[in-house]
């Protein structure tokens, strides 16, 4: 039997006036900002170069969404903040997701989304890396002046069952996956899925070793830089670095043989502290060689701390020279703490709903988010500069730039959105179309 009537809630009165509210309002959308998004897909021309690249073994004939479609369906609405499947059930009715992914019927169901990421495999994640790197080159018009510091990092992805590559990490006390995230200022590279069981470094002499092939055929002169944590200390990246001419700034973990080497410098920390009562900081260089690097000396940064708390010595292993200790401390290693605000920004679009069975669905799920952020990183590297949000993490874009709230109507010859009298950045948003919309 057809339902004539819409249900109703109904709340206290204000001002004497009842309250009511029901799901009538017609095309109306919370995401009117969504076609900044399209446009900037546009052009840099994202989601269309990673549908090429990928393989799909559907049957043509068969099948009523393009590649191009499920992509950037699925990466539109990562960036909107949908991180499940389960969301495009009601978002694919939506006129304004429509309206982005260019198309002007109903969008894939999840289920469709779901048999489409089934297919991923190893030449999906190789293909869509490939095109983030070129992504990257092209940001740049000349090639850049400046060295590029590549940040490897590893964070935990709980797992959410039993699933594939599952296991316990007993820092992170939980079970997990183990994702590679490779950094150049605030521009991902590398979003690389791995089990909690291989070491925090596995794998990333290889990419580096990738990395720099490719950005040395875009740019033979540029100057490349590697940079992470303790995690990272590893024999074969160093002894890979120095036979390629790539200067490195890396962490290394405390031991008795550098803390009998570092003994003068955290003397001379303790005998200023003792004059003053106040934090002291005293670096130094000192050389070092482990077992396990063949007896080469290597040269070592030693930051030496001492507070009423007593002593923190922290060592830094690095080629690179013309400068003080304190100043490669603080101006150059201390520089890839950012990177953990570009990681937590992975997780804003939700890089660990990684929830699949299968290991390459999941890898395929985090290159998902990972495109969501080129779209909106780029927004806020070329297009938000000396604005309120130059800084702004990629939630804060999205509350503030993308989710607002529209009336839609669509006819044969014009699809207008109708945004919120109330909205507060429209002077911004208006900017920025203009920008974006060639004239």
């Amino acid at each position: 039997m057809t339902k004539c009537t819409t249900p109703t809630a109904a709340f206290p009165r204000c001002k004497g006036r009842q309250i009511l509210a029901s799901f009538d309002g017609g095309d109306v959308t919370s995401d009117g900002g969504i076609l900044l998004l399209r446009q900037m897909d546009r052009e840099v021309g994202l989601t269309r170069a990673v549908a090429r690249r990928i393989s799909d073994d559907r049957d043509p004939q068969r099948c009523l969404h393009r590649t191009e479609t499920l992509v950037r369906q699925r990466v539109f609405g990562l960036a909107m903040g949908y991180e499940d499947l389960n969301d495009h059930h009601a978002l694919r009715h939506d006129i304004a997701l429509q309206t982005a992914v260019n198309t002007d019927g109903v969008l894939a169901s999840q289920s469709t989304l779901c048999r489409f990421e089934q297919q991923a495999g190893r030449d999906w994640a190789v293909a869509i890396h490939e095109e983030m790197i070129e992504q990257f080159i092209r940001s740049f018009r000349q090639p850049p002046k400046k060295p590029l510091y590549l940040d490897f990092d590893a964070t935990d992805d709980r797992v959410h069952g039993q699933q594939l590559g599952r296991h316990f990490n007993g820092y992170y006390d939980h079970y997990i996956f183990l994702p590679l995230f490779v950094f150049c200022g605030d521009q991902l590279l590398v979003s690389y899925l791995r089990p909690a069981s291989l070491d925090a470094a596995h794998h990333a002499g290889a990419i580096l070793a990738l990395l720099v092939r490719r950005l040395r055929q875009a740019w033979p002169d540029v100057k490349i830089v590697f940079r992470g944590d303790s995690g990272f200390c590893r024999p074969l990246i160093l002894n890979w670095c120095d036979r390629h001419g790539v200067d490195y700034i890396i962490g290394i973990a405390g031991n008795q043989r550098l803390a009998k080497l570092a003994l003068d410098i955290d003397y001379a920390s303790a005998i200023r502290f003792e004059k003053t009562w106040e934090k002291q900081r005293v670096f130094g260089f000192i050389k070092y060689a482990a077992g396990s690097w063949n007896k080469r000396r290597r040269q070592v940064i030693v930051k030496s701390e001492t507070t009423r708390r007593g002593f923190n010595t922290r060592y830094v292993v690095t080629n690179l020279r013309g400068c003080s200790a304190e100043w490669l401390y603080d101006n150059r290693y201390c520089a890839r703490g950012e990177m953990e605000n570009r990681i937590k920004e992975q997780q804003f679009l939700f890089s660990d709903r990684t929830s699949c069975h299968e290991w390459w669905p999941n890898q395929y799920r985090l290159l998902l988010s990972g495109l969501a952020y080129l779209l909106l990183e780029r927004m806020r590297r070329v297009y938000l500069k000396r604005t309120a949000f130059a800084q702004a993490q990629v939630n804060t874009i999205r509350l503030k730039l993308l989710k607002i709230g529209a009336v839609i109507t669509r006819n044969t010859r014009t699809i207008r959105l109708m945004l919120s009298s109330q909205y507060p950045e429209q002077d911004l948003f208006l900017t920025l179309a203009s920008k974006l919309v060639p004239g």
